[in-house]
């Protein structure tokens, strides 16, 4: 048995030489080495905290907020598929892991038949026996790499998983965030625009009081109720935004939110963690969903190896052992050994092509998979780029927008003074008012913007782990 075991093993050592595993290389990102310099500038580049390094528990201060993101991630059910993902493809590849090992497996069976008298050759009935007790070994030989590298494209779709969980966390926690920053700045807008409501009707009150008296005109009437009606819109339009604010956001979480972990308006110190932009090279080779393209390059590439070595022969180690009696006391007496051993060599001659196409079909797949890495590159360069674009610009206009507010307010209390005092007509004071409710509602939307520009940001540069 030694004899021929040596045997096989030198024939497949002297075959082995043929085949190697395919080398990987990281193809070169289709990007420049810098972000563009409309996106940031020096100081954003170099302060601030490393996305990456930074947990989402750190980048929201707001301590609801935290909560709802804490409920979301136990209890979505898209992360939760995404988890159980991870799972499966663990198991594939410690499926595809034994095949490099030998299978040993334990056999116990009887064998037993009554022969009839007629069929005897002994001229009387009698019962046949026969019991065994062994077990058997089955090996494949893998000296062109075959199990090596379908054991490496399992464990690299399970690597792709994996940061695919990671990436389908952060962009749960960013549209938790969002959409929890949206219903505060809806609740706001219908807060204002409550505000502007009471106001409108007191101003009512007063002209229908000046047109009593003789003072006033119709026209002012007629004005002032049009500034009523139109608060009274907005208050039911923003009354059924909030409502569809909160339907997305129990869905995203998984379960009913309570009311208590609602935000009341929009708070600026929700999210105040500044962000490096650092290097292009640096950022979106963290970023999880370029990290699980690449495992996916990976893969490919692995399956190339495991498609060559099938151009190659494949040995086969079968072998068993154990004890034969027609007894079962008998199992361990009288030398009862039995064995076997069979090594196979099957080498390709003929399969009309079918494995060459198979080969070419794995560099296909790599090169698809070569593409997508460097689209995922690309899109994820875009995406910084913009929020970084964005974050400098709607600071300046935020500030800009609040100077204006500021402006109109002082506006419109000159002109109700005005109007109060029989200077100006009706129409100056509603031209100021209908002017700064406008800025002041373009005032909570660009606080909306900036803030979500700021989740947007620490989505795109890879944070949220």
């Amino acid at each position: 048995m030694r004899q021929e075991l040596l045997s096989v093993l030198c024939i497949g050592v002297c075959l082995s030489g043929c085949a190697h595993a395919q080398k990987y290389e990281r193809p070169a990102a289709p990007i420049t080495s810098t972000w563009p310099q409309s996106a940031t500038t020096p100081s954003q580049s170099l302060t601030g905290a490393v996305a990456a390094e930074t947990k989402w528990q750190d980048f929201f201060t707001d301590k609801n907020l935290q909560s709802v993101i804490g409920l979301a991630l136990s209890n979505n059910r898209d992360l939760r598929i995404a988890a159980l993902n991870v799972d499966r493809t663990q198991a594939l590849y410690r499926i595809q892991r034994s095949q490099q090992f030998p299978e040993l497996d334990a056999t116990a069976g009887a064998d037993l038949y009554r022969v009839p008298k007629d069929l005897s050759a002994t001229g009387g009935a009698y019962t046949y026996r026969q019991y065994n007790l062994g077990g058997s070994v089955n090996w494949e030989l893998d000296l062109f790499g075959r199990v090596r590298s379908l054991k490496r494209e399992a464990l690299e779709q399970f690597f792709s998983t994996e940061q695919a969980r990671s990436a389908a966390q952060i962009s749960l926690v960013a549209q938790v965030a969002n959409t929890y920053l949206t219903l505060a700045a809806d609740r706001e807008n219908l807060k204002l625009a409550q505000a502007t409501l009471d106001a409108q009707q007191a101003s009512l009150e007063l002209v229908k009081q000046t047109r009593d008296a003789g003072i006033g005109s119709d026209l002012d009437l007629r004005q002032a109720e049009s500034q009523v009606e139109a608060a009274r819109v907005d208050i039911a339009r923003y009354t059924g935004q909030i409502s569809l604010d909160e339907n997305a956001l129990n869905l995203l979480v998984g379960a009913p939110v309570a009311a208590t972990l609602l935000p009341n308006e929009l708070d600026t110190h929700g999210v105040t963690k500044e962000l490096s932009a650092g290097l292009p090279s640096d950022v979106l080779l963290r970023r999880p969903d370029i990290s699980a393209a690449e495992h996916q390059l990976k893969s490919a590439n692995a399956n190339i190896g495991a498609a060559r070595a099938a151009l190659f022969p494949r040995i086969t180690l079968t072998g068993g052992g154990g004890v034969m009696s027609p007894g079962l006391s008998d199992l361990f007496k009288n030398d009862p050994q039995t064995w076997s051993f069979s090594p196979q060599i099957v080498l390709p001659i003929f399969d009309a092509g079918a494995r060459r196409a198979n080969l070419k079909v794995a560099r296909i797949d790599r090169d698809v998979a070569v593409a997508e890495y460097e689209k995922a590159i690309q899109s994820g360069f875009r995406e910084v780029s913009d929020s970084l674009t964005l974050r400098s610009k709607l600071t300046e206009q935020q500030e800009a927008q609040q100077a204006l507010v500021g402006t109109l307010e002082d506006t419109y209390r000159l002109s109700d003074l005005r109007y109060k005092a029989g200077i100006d007509g009706y129409l100056t004071v509603l031209v100021a008012q209908r002017s700064m409710y406008a800025a002041q509602q373009a005032l909570v939307n660009l606080r909306l913007a900036r803030q979500s520009n700021l989740v947007t940001l620490y989505k795109v540069l890879g944070g949220g782990v």
